[in-house]
């Protein structure tokens, strides 16, 4: 090895790294690779999900420092660095017909001079891989489709020189990937392990809710072998306590049965710039060797 690997994960809002990808990104730490989560919002607009803290006075006036305070801790436990993009929570619109976003919010940003941003951090942090959503948003949350759309362009702008010249010298990252953790295969083979053992199935009403969405299935290209940092996963996860439920579906499913059924995080390679053989158990295949 020449050259040190960094790995950086673009994501929409704090908490959103917890529950994607987040025993891969410890994995990597615990084999010493630099690991970068940009986040491109503050969560501002959140709902408080945890039943135990709503109705918080506190929480409810002062959302934006917690969640910042509640990804520090969720960083720390993955052994990640973070950075915030800065930009605003545009909120998850519901109803029929969907109300407009508010103004000023991610967004309604222009896609080419919100890219700059991530661009500027590409550069100085020079990531070899980069992981974020795919054009879906993974599910569609208008932030998580504009973190696609803004880190699609970054990849690609921020090895030219002509483009963004005030963000630094440039830099090309080698590979993306598309987080794909919330795959069909995966949540049918946890639940059908589930009910096979006797007990409840989390995953049964999320798989009645799939049926509902018009949706070509993903190629998943790439599954990283990461069980041993599972536990890791779901302490970062329950750092971000607005969020989430320590008593809810996210942690029933026993993680015995999580290590023997499906002990891997999936991605989907979108662009790579080095050759290499799918499917991979390594986000960094093909880049190793080179390095």
């Amino acid at each position: 090895m020449t050259e040190q690997l960094r790995l950086m994960a673009v994501h929409a809002h704090p908490d959103d790294e917890s529950s994607k990808g987040a025993a891969t990104m410890a994995k990597y730490v615990s084999e010493g690779v630099d690991v970068l989560v940009v986040t491109c919002t503050g969560g501002e607009r959140g709902s408080i999900l945890n039943p135990k803290l709503q109705g918080d006075k506190y929480v409810e006036e002062h959302i934006h420092e917690v969640r910042k305070q509640e990804m520090d801790e969720a960083r720390q436990i993955l052994g990640v660095q973070q950075e915030w993009l800065g930009f605003v929570d545009s909120g998850l619109p519901e109803g029929d017909p969907l109300p407009p976003l508010p103004q000023g919010c991610f967004a309604l940003e222009d896609v080419e001079e919100a890219a700059g941003r991530l661009v500027k951090s590409i550069r100085e942090f020079r990531p070899q891989v980069i992981t974020t959503y795919d054009e879906n948003g993974g599910y569609p949350h208008p932030d998580h489709i504009m973190t696609h759309k803004i880190t699609m362009v970054a990849f690609e702008a921020a090895g030219d020189a002509s483009k963004y010249p005030e963000a630094g010298e440039p830099w090309q990252p080698q590979k993306l990937y598309y987080n794909q953790g919330f795959n069909r295969p995966r949540t049918v083979a946890l639940h059908e392990a589930l009910l096979a053992r006797g007990m409840e199935s989390p995953y049964g009403e999320w798989l009645e809710r799939w049926k509902e969405f018009v949706r070509d299935e993903r190629t998943l290209t790439t599954f990283i072998p990461c069980d041993e940092f599972f536990e890791i996963r779901d302490k970062a996860l329950i750092a971000h306590a607005t969020q989430i439920d320590p008593d809810g579906g996210w942690f029933n499913v026993p993680m015995d049965l999580q290590r023997e059924v499906w002990p891997t995080e999936e991605y989907e390679l979108a662009t790579s710039h080095v050759d290499t053989s799918i499917p991979e158990s390594d986000l960094f295949a093909g880049i190793r060797d080179n390095a």
